[in-house]
């Protein structure tokens, strides 16, 4: 299947980031814009209290079921940003590390970023996505 995206490098940047540092999408393609991906149970319940990467796998698990949703896959993904309710660098890493392992070769251009408080309990991280899709 014809994919929309195209990420774009470029040798003028830094090659440290583990992402693209922008994408496009064609005019034909239908843009999904998924509200924050939480690492919520089917109950409500908060999954993996505590842990960083253990909320960042099942932010990933729901992003996947919303963008299923939507008749799309990570690989579709344009852009991410990954919240995480920290102010130390290593929280937000073992947050990262699940969700770039997630997107595999799939380097979308990504923001990290920390902030004080997530809206529900115990929540540690929220992945923020916007996809494109070829109908």
């Amino acid at each position: 299947m014809a994919r929309a995206i195209t990420l774009i490098r470029s040798e003028a940047l830094s090659d440290v980031a583990e992402y693209a540092y922008a994408a496009t999408a064609p005019a034909e393609a239908r843009l999904v814009f998924l509200a924050g991906a939480c690492p919520l149970e089917a109950d409500g319940s908060t999954a993996a209290v505590g842990s960083y990467p253990g909320q960042a796998a099942k932010a990933v698990e729901n992003m996947r079921t919303a963008l299923a949703a939507a008749g799309a896959g990570l690989e579709d993904v344009i852009s991410t940003r990954v919240l995480v309710a920290s102010s130390r660098r290593q929280d937000l890493v073992a947050a990262w590390e699940v969700v770039r392992e997630a997107f595999g070769d799939h380097d979308v251009p990504s923001t990290l970023m920390g902030v004080t408080v997530l809206g529900y309990n115990d929540q540690l991280v929220e992945i923020e996505a916007v996809a494109a899709v070829l109908d």
